[in-house]
């Protein structure tokens, strides 16, 4: 559903003459269904993406190769920026390449399955077999060159951190049994290749003892980008724990560039009570960045943002569902913005939603900041679900090996992504006993019942239809419902994103 929308979306803009014509292949099917013409446009929409494919594929060889030989470690520095200039345009041309094969035959798919519908012939077994011959289709050879460019910019780039002293630090991992406590997150004071753990202190309880937040440190042993995650923002959404523990746990200190700064509890008062907001049950992500001198928790929102968060260079805030509701693998991220959309399709989500970020929640301090920032919702909240947390957790390996922190891993996603250009909230319009009939990331069609609240005695009170097409983000699981409660997040496919749109969660 809404594939051709969806395509528009993640189109690379400069390769746009170059993609699978979706539209006009529709368009042939529906006038010929005997498939005669449709079967010459295929041929020839796959031989056109076909030719563009095999193009930038050799382009790209040719200058890896061009780039491997014109290295010399004893260049001048103005010769090295040139030549990492290059390298980073052609790991840019790889990562398009990728998407654009993955995005083509996605597209080849959809429409042989729409032919066969339509016709109620097995087309593919005639048609899939001219798609599967083709170069992009076996888009493993641009996958290796994507592997072997990073692996390149790895070795050639690596700028050493001073370590104290000038010893090595022969320890890669180190657990010591007393946690420091500091008010500040000075990077530069934790050593080079281990990971290290402190607790940040953001304020003082009612005792004048400290209200603190763990954070771990994983630094490398090359400099690098600075990744922050944070996780638990809201207390009882803890899918991000696990994935923090787990990500940490594969790192290899030694061997990673940059620096991991990783939040496995951001509402430490909320976590200790089970709850979503802050003690006194403020959202601390409707008070970011927080004040200096305000309540007691927007004082912790700006310490939070001040002591731990402004030193990132990239940013994923973990989430859940909220009490009460379900969501999907999905993704929260301004598409309009080159590297957060980047970020989002890395996640490899079920559906990604284009939502620039709102004032007041996490995201949006970090973008204010200059900071990419992604929000990734993990499931549902107060359990720990290990699928949902393996497959975000392969997400962002991805993202660090798209940053060239880590080498890269071949843990193939398990979705493709829908893509959103705008979501909304439906929501109740009476209390009663709730029952929202689709599925999580299911589609839905305008007019499609998808929700009915009966009386406590029983009897239909109201009925919920979808306004329109779309793919359900998240949905109400609580049978007890009010007026004003939420039924069901609809993620909806358009050609075109809004510049400003925000999904209702303020």
């Amino acid at each position: 559903m809404k594939f051709e929308q969806q395509l528009a979306l993640i189109t690379i803009a400069s390769w746009a003459p170059h993609y699978l014509n979706y539209k006009r292949l529709k368009e042939v099917l529906y006038a010929d269904p005997e498939l005669a013409s449709f079967a010459t446009e295929f041929d020839s929409e796959i031989a056109k993406v076909d030719h563009h494919y095999r193009v930038q594929e050799a382009s790209a060889q040719a200058k890896l190769g061009e780039l491997r030989a014109q290295w010399q470690s004893d260049m001048d520095q103005d010769s090295k920026e040139m030549w990492q200039a290059d390298l980073a345009r052609l790991l840019q041309q790889l990562e398009n390449l990728t998407d654009f094969a993955q995005a083509n035959l996605t597209g080849c798919r959809k429409i042989l399955k729409k032919a066969a519908k339509v016709s109620k012939q097995q087309i593919a077994r005639t048609l899939l077999p001219l798609v599967t011959n083709m170069q992009f289709a076996k888009s493993d050879s641009a996958e290796t060159l994507l592997r072997e460019a990073r692996a390149t910019w790895r070795k050639c780039t690596a700028v050493p951190v001073a370590l104290a002293n000038g010893v090595v630090n022969s320890v890669a991992r180190k657990i010591v049994a007393a946690i420091p406590t500091v008010t500040e997150l000075d990077l530069q004071s934790f050593p080079a290749g281990q990971v290290s753990r402190v607790w940040v202190a953001l304020a003082e309880d009612a005792l004048g003892l400290p209200i603190r937040v763990p954070v771990i440190v994983a630094k490398g042993m090359v400099k690098g980008p600075v990744v922050g995650i944070t996780a638990a923002l809201h207390g009882n959404e803890l899918n991000g724990i696990p994935l923090i523990h787990r990500l940490v746990d594969e790192l290899a200190p030694e061997t990673l560039h940059g620096t991991l700064v990783a939040v496995p509890v951001a509402n430490a008062p909320g976590f200790l009570l089970s709850q979503r907001g802050y003690s006194e049950g403020t959202d601390l992500n409707r008070v970011m960045p927080g004040k200096a001198n305000g309540s007691s928790p927007q004082v912790y929102a700006y310490n939070l943002v001040h002591r731990v968060t402004r030193h990132f260079e990239y940013h994923l805030d973990l989430h859940t569902a909220s009490h009460g509701r379900n969501n999907s693998l999905y993704v929260r991220a301004d598409l309009t913005n080159p590297c957060t959309a980047r970020m989002a399709r890395l996640q490899n989500p079920q559906i990604i939603v284009h939502n620039t970020s709102p004032g007041g929640s996490m995201r949006g301090a970090s973008m204010q900041r200059g900071i990419p920032a992604i929000t990734v919702e993990v499931g549902n909240p107060s359990q720990f679900q290990k699928h949902y947390v393996k497959n975000a957790l392969i997400g962002v390996t991805n993202i660090l090996s798209q940053l060239r922190m880590v080498p890269d891993k071949k843990d193939p996603p398990e979705y493709t992504p829908v893509v959103c250009s705008r979501s909304f909230w439906i929501f109740a319009k009476s209390g009663g006993i709730l029952t929202v009939h689709p599925d999580i990331a299911a589609w839905v069609r305008a007019g499609e019942l998808i929700a009915s609240v009966h009386s406590v005695f029983g009897d239909l009170e109201e009925e919920y239809f979808a306004p329109q097409d779309g793919i359900v983000v998240g949905k109400h699981i609580d049978p007890v419902c009010q007026t004003g409660n939420r039924i069901l997040h609809l993620g909806i496919v358009e050609d075109k994103l809004p510049a400003v749109v925000d999904d209702g969660h303020l």
